[in-house]
């Protein structure tokens, strides 16, 4: 399965380095591409550095910070022009474990189309968050779940494998979030084309250098286009 690892990041230097090499050791064979949005702290020089190192990395920069979504968009144009049978997204900030990416290709060598590192399932988990934050995390998906009547229990998990197919199927270009929404809108358009999604456990890690990039905004706008897309899935169902 020849098999891509997109990775969005902003003012990653602390980290991206290390990603790099992690990634690479979990899956050797696999193609990075790191997506930067013209971080000032020099994330995307580094990247640069790694790839000259590593190889089979590519990095794409971009002009300036335009939200998550508009990464990914960015980022699976790039690759869904080239010959790979799946994509892998994932942080940058080692909440992710490179570990876990075999788990991911294994289910969908199983048969899957979307498959998802998921906090919510038995053996997953959540380490190092505060209470409150997990609990709007739980709650969050919960409601998302209940509204849009997918199966995943872990939605907002950006820890995912898809198979290329599966992704044209959901054409991600067409899109409209930007934070964590974004995440939630991909799992939506593939529940509604029938995909086979599936959840395997990760353990989420919170990032221990460098700043959190979720906000009340985010939250927000995520809690907003999940309740204004439920209105619109059963509106639609009743006509």
């Amino acid at each position: 399965m020849r098999l891509v690892i997109v990775l969005p990041t902003y003012n990653e230097a602390d980290n991206v380095a290390a990603i790099l090499h992690g990634v690479r050791e979990a899956v050797g064979d696999a193609s990075i591409l790191v997506v930067d949005d013209n971080s000032p702290d020099g994330t995307g020089r580094i990247a640069d550095e790694i790839a000259t190192e590593l190889g089979n990395i590519s990095v794409l920069h971009r002009q300036h910070k335009a939200g998550l979504g508009a990464a990914y968009r960015a980022g699976f144009a790039e690759v869904l022009d080239q010959e790979y049978d799946a994509v892998v997204s994932m942080d940058a900030d080692f909440s992710h474990d490179p570990a876990s990416l075999p788990a991911l290709r294994k289910a969908l060598d199983h048969g899957a189309d979307i498959v998802v590192g998921s906090r919510y399932v038995t053996g997953g988990g959540v380490t190092d968050w505060p209470v409150r934050r997990q609990l709007l995390s739980k709650w969050g998906n919960r409601y998302t779940r209940a509204v849009l009547g997918v199966a995943p229990y872990d939605i907002t998990s950006g820890f995912r494998a898809y198979r290329t197919d599966a992704l044209r199927t959901i054409k991600p270009e067409s899109t409209t979030a930007e934070g964590y929404a974004f995440l939630t809108e991909l799992i939506r358009r593939g529940s509604a084309a029938g995909l086979r999604i599936e959840e395997t456990p990760i353990v989420f890690r919170d990032r221990t250098r460098g700043k959190s990039k979720m906000s009340g905004r985010i939250m927000a706008e995520s809690m907003w286009l999940v309740t204004r897309w439920g209105i619109a899935d059963r509106f639609g169902r009743r006509r």
